[in-house]
């Protein structure tokens, strides 16, 4: 997820600025135009993985990122080494037959990071360490679980929220935990699929609260509210009809998840269009128009309040072998600043999906996997209006309601860039094997590159959710064999932001102060610029 507020004096204790990588970044910078500003991928300057089959701290399967927070606190410069703290998390565990009692969690990563523009044969720029894992409970100690919410009926929990919550069969709220953000003071949003909720947990995993969504969100059947995702355990009831009539469809809840770098507001994105926003007959064209939640932390951190609602349009594509348009549902986002995000949208295929035996077309080859520029300044606020009201719609069989203006959106990287997963070995389709990118991308971070002479630049991470697919699984008591090992992992661009507002560059210790301050000053003035 996104990142907090670097303080000077947490920069000064790296002991230097990484300015030297700097001269050797831009030899396949892409730049594009974005809001009268100019945007630059300085290109793949790094991989990590961790194996598919590495267990967490309770010795059950990792399971990767479908969502990764970078504390700011923790990151510094040595030399041309980086290291930081990454607090990431699995969503609703290996689902072989169906859901299980996976309880949901998430993990403490300590990493280091070598910037490597030039490319390298082996995989290992990004190398990472999972310190703890922590699972999110009820205040009485109940584990939350991953198994799909019961069809009919729902939980209550007074003492947290009002709101009808997702519960399964055994009593246990469920959770598929897609987001994440981390407060100073260790607290956690979470967002859920299920729900779609964001739920705020202590530093412990324990429930603490639960932020109000518009009735228009929550999936409906038959006339009641009903969270199943059409995902049952084995042995238990499907919902029918298998799609909510309104209200999030099956699988594409609160997927993205991100903070104001100011810490004022959160930002909550369901994957793609409600149930009632799309065309049913065509759902996979008819699907872009989906909503942005924004909740103000300023006011009261602890019970956050819905303070706007914006309307955004994902990215189309046409598949290899397809004829019509069809959209990319979007994995996550991050802010840069209040109004402005980096998007990552993408399709459903990758390593591990193609059967050579039936399919004509390579399933395990991406056609769309990109990191769009969003800016919600002057999209229509939606936020309290009929259009929040239970079953309404923004989008009568996907066409955008006249009166609403979209936050505006442009292309900026393309993660498929053969050229530049070639500088690591890495590719796009089936032939690459191992090397092959995964079906999933879903988690993003991004943390300053301490650069004076380039003030604006970042490091980008970018994570895959692997489905806990290995061949060696363990989950919930029992062993696991998915096939193959799709591992963990993490790809790093170096990019020139010029309107984030994430970090602060300080002074170094061997420049004059006048020089320090007016760095600073500099900064300052452009961020106030956009204010």
């Amino acid at each position: 997820m996104t990142s907090s507020i670097t303080s000077v004096r947490t920069l000064q204790r790296a002991g230097a600025l990484c300015a030297v990588f700097a001269c050797s970044a831009g030899l396949s910078a892409q730049s594009v135009s974005f809001q009268g500003d100019t945007f630059t991928n300085h290109g793949l300057v790094g991989v990590g993985r961790i194996a598919a089959s590495t267990v967490d701290s309770f010795g059950e399967t990792f399971g990767s990122f479908s969502a990764f927070y970078l504390d700011q606190a923790s990151w510094s410069c040595v030399g041309n080494s980086y290291s930081g703290t990454l607090y990431t998390q699995p969503d609703r565990g290996y689902n072989g037959a169906g859901t299980t009692n996976y309880a949901p969690r998430f993990n403490e990563v300590s990493f280091t990071f070598t910037p490597t523009p030039g490319g390298a044969v082996t995989q290992n720029q990004v190398a990472m360490n999972i310190v703890a894992t922590t699972r999110f409970q009820e205040a009485n100690t109940t584990l939350f679980t991953s198994i799909d919410p019961t069809p009919t009926g729902t939980g209550s929990r007074p003492a947290v929220t009002s709101q009808a919550l997702p519960q399964a069969y055994n009593g246990r709220l469920a959770l598929d935990a897609e987001g994440i953000v981390r407060r100073p003071d260790g607290t956690l949003y979470v967002s859920d699929e299920y729900g779609p909720y964001v739920y705020r947990f202590a530093a412990d995993g324990t429930l603490l609260s639960v932020l109000n969504s518009p009735a228009a969100l929550l999936p409906q059947r038959s006339g009641a509210t009903s969270f199943a995702s059409n995902n049952p355990e084995v042995g238990q009831l499907a919902p029918s009809p298998a799609n909510p009539s309104s209200g999030r469809q099956n699988n594409q809840g609160l997927e993205g998840l991100t903070i104001s770098p100011d810490g004022t507001k959160l930002y909550a994105l369901l994957q793609s269009a409600a149930r009632q926003d799309l065309n049913t007959s065509s759902v996979p064209g008819s699907r872009a128009n989906t909503r942005m939640l924004v909740y103000d932390l300023a006011s009261d951190p602890a019970n956050p309040t819905l303070i706007a609602e914006h309307v955004v349009q994902l990215p189309t594509y046409t598949a290899t072998g397809g004829v019509n348009p069809v959209v990319a549902a979007q994995s996550e986002l991050i802010a840069l600043n209040d109004t402005q995000f980096l998007l990552l949208a993408r399709d459903g295929r990758g390593n591990g999906l193609d059967n050579p035996g039936t399919a004509a077309v390579d399933e395990g080859r991406s056609d769309f996997r990109s990191i769009l520029l969003l800016d919600i300044s002057s999209a229509t606020d939606i936020a309290g209006t009929s259009f929040d009201n239970l079953g309404a719609s923004i989008a009568p069989g996907g066409v955008l309601n006249a009166s609403i203006t979209p936050a505006l959106s442009s292309a900026f990287i393309d993660l498929n860039n053969a050229l530049e997963l070639a500088k690591f070995g890495l590719g796009n389709g089936t032939s690459f094997g191992a090397d092959n990118l995964s079906e999933k991308w879903e988690a993003l971070a991004l943390a300053p590159a301490l650069d004076l002479d380039n003030p604006n630049d970042y490091f980008l991470f970018v994570g895959n959710d692997n489905d806990f697919i290995t061949g060696s699984g363990f989950q919930d008591g029992d062993a696991y064999d998915a096939g193959f090992e799709n591992d963990n992992m993490v790809l790093v661009y170096r990019v020139t932001l010029p309107t984030a507002t994430l970090a602060a560059i300080p002074e170094p210790a061997s420049f004059a102060a006048l020089g320090g301050l007016a760095v600073l000053g500099l900064a300052a003035a452009r961020r106030r610029r956009r204010a």
